[in-house]
């Protein structure tokens, strides 16, 4: 894995986005969009489970030593989750209130040997 640890913060990042994509498809959910920016805002992965749009905030860490890469997802980042996916949502001509939506966290550990899927980690509000 020496290779993973040159690599830039953002190839990284985009190397553990496909982990978890590939992680997340094995599970039958579809990718739908990627790496989508707004202002104050991006969304890692939106993927859809049957009827479902599952936005997926995906963190990495190396080991557990300094916590457990879920615990990275602060309310503030939470915040900006909710404000860019009620923006992916309008671009795509879909409303919040009639849309079946989640925020779901892919935790990566261990250099990318443990995967971890935590459905519903954020609630709206």
């Amino acid at each position: 894995m020496a290779l993973i640890n040159s690599l830039n913060l953002r190839s990284k990042g985009q190397h553990y986005e496909q982990k978890a994509a590939e992680f997340l498809r094995r599970h039958g959910l579809q990718l739908v969009d990627q790496n989508f920016l707004a202002k104050g805002g991006e969304l890692d992965l939106v993927m859809r489970e049957g009827d479902s749009i599952v936005f997926v905030e995906v963190k990495y860490r190396k080991n557990q030593n300094h916590g457990h890469a879920a615990e990275t997802v602060t309310w503030r980042k939470q915040q900006r989750l909710i404000k860019t996916a009620n923006w992916w949502m309008l671009k795509k001509g879909l409303n919040a209130d009639s849309t079946d939506f989640r925020f779901d966290v892919v935790a990566i550990h261990n250099d990318g040997h443990h995967i971890e899927w935590i459905k519903n980690a954020i609630t709206e509000g």
